[in-house]
């Protein structure tokens, strides 16, 4: 129960709309996409700053668990409020505050879904290129808690490449401001950078200057079929390997290619065993000879065929509905991000391939293949207890695997409370140490988010 005197001071300061106790209400905030249930005790949905700024300091006072939250879309077990307390919604706060278009720069606040702020900036000739599969639904708030990331990271970077500075209220209550409006600036510390990917492990944005970067004049696609995977691996590091880089390079898997048949049966070619989906953008000159090279670069012995795309938004249709199917083959999937060098997913894709045949557990990929970053999924029945063992197993091997390869264990989900039991894989006590002394400093009572990242 949460105590009296802080109940009686949030419904003063809150309206009853805002407000939740009821747990019928309060169950919509208890899971996110990692589909695990923690309800929590109350919810709050802030309109300003200083709301957060009254919300966190009465939780400080009361030592009361405070989880921050968007739209509840990430995979990590990041807005869980596993041991109870308060969820903080930031869906509620939706300001735009300012389009500057001479500097290239939105200000904004974190309840605004990514969509609205490409919708914004479209018509001034703008983009921001964080792009989340989730980027009609996700917060902008929820892509810097965990730097989201996207098909076209490998041309753009993630969202910690297009954040100038934030606002936010600490574990303590301390309202900060980091980074600068403009895109040079080294006064301090770079807190702004630290703050991208934290979780809401340390402080609460409530305000995001985001960098803008102008649409390219033109955008085309190429469709790339491969007999088998080794052919298509190689493609891919030649495809790196070129001066003229993609703005997308998307992987598939034959698992994924069968679940692609049996919702679109005429788009694939029925002896590939693996695709790739790239995108260039440019002007149209720069197009045309980008296109030239990948299309050689693709000619591997494996090469069914390769050519440019005449419907790019029906290629991405099908490549965003690849998660979603999965659910028809098994009614669980374990859904990882790992990252390795470019270089090195030859070994990590037929590794891979071992050790899913070791365990006996169904393993669909696709995914970033321009950065490394593989979605990883093993499909499992969670009621059949020797599967979930197994998979359990397979999990730790494939996380070895990845950082024996020099990789990382997340590219854009976070840790969360899902890959919380694996950190000490990459990261080392010392580090570790450092870290956990970071969150004491921002969040001495640990109120914000807590247990999440940290084994």
């Amino acid at each position: 129960m949460l105590p009296a005197e802080l109940v009686s001071t949030l419904n003063k300061t809150l309206t009853p709309d805002r407000f939740y106790t009821d747990p019928v209400d309060c169950y919509t905030y208890a899971y996110d996409n990692s589909r695990k249930v923690f309800p929590p005790q109350a919810v709050v949905f802030p309109l300003t700053a200083d709301e957060v700024q009254t919300i966190v300091s009465l939780c400080n006072q009361y030592k009361i668990p405070l989880i921050p939250r968007g739209r509840g879309t990430g995979t990590s077990g990041g807005s869980l409020p596993e041991q109870g307390g308060i969820a903080l919604s930031l869906e509620r706060m939706l300001n735009i505050i300012s389009v500057d278009v001479a500097n290239r720069v939105i200000v904004t606040e974190p309840g605004v879904l990514n969509q609205t702020v490409q919708d914004t900036i479209k018509p001034h000739g703008f983009f921001w290129p964080p792009d989340p599969s989730s980027a009609m639904y996700c917060s902008i708030g929820g892509n810097i808690a965990t730097s989201a990331g996207g098909p076209h990271a490998v041309k753009y970077g993630t969202t910690r490449d297009h954040v100038l500075g934030l606002k936010a209220v600490t574990g303590a209550g301390e309202v900060i401001k980091t980074g600068c409006y403009t895109t040079k600036g080294v006064v301090g510390y770079d807190l702004t950078r630290l703050l991208i990917g934290s979780e809401g492990t340390l402080a609460v944005i409530t305000e995001a200057t985001l960098k803008l970067t102008a649409l390219p004049s033109a955008v085309a696609g190429i469709t790339a079929h491969f007999r088998d995977l080794k052919g298509c691996v190689s493609a891919i590091t030649q495809i790196m390997s070129l001066p003229q880089l993609p703005s997308a390079l998307e992987f598939l898997d034959s698992g994924s290619l069968n679940l692609i048949r049996n919702r679109y049966p005429d788009m694939l070619p029925r002896s590939a065993n693996a695709m790739l989906m790239i995108e260039v953008d440019g002007t149209e000159s720069e197009i045309a000879k980008t296109i030239a090279v990948i299309l050689t670069a693709c000619k591997t012995d494996s090469l069914i065929q390769a050519n440019q795309a005449e419907n790019i938004a029906a290629l991405w249709k099908a490549r965003k509905a690849l998660s979603p199917l999965l659910r028809e083959i098994a009614p669980k999937k374990i859904n990882e991000d790992v990252v390795v060098p470019v270089s090195s997913l030859p070994e990590f894709l037929n590794e891979l391939t071992r050790l899913s045949s070791q365990y006996q557990i169904a393993n669909v990929n696709f995914g970033h293949a321009g950065n490394g970053n593989i979605h990883v999924n093993l499909l499992i029945n969670p009621d059949d207890t020797d599967e979930a063992t197994r998979a359990e197993q397979c999990l730790d091997k494939i996380f070895d695997l990845a950082i024996r390869l020099n990789g990382t264990l997340s590219g854009e989900h976070g840790i969360g409370s899902e890959k919380r039991a694996f950190i000490n894989k990459e990261i080392d006590q010392p580090t570790l140490a450092l870290m956990k002394n970071i969150k004491l400093l921002f969040d001495p009572n640990n109120i914000l988010n807590p247990g999440k990242i940290f084994p």
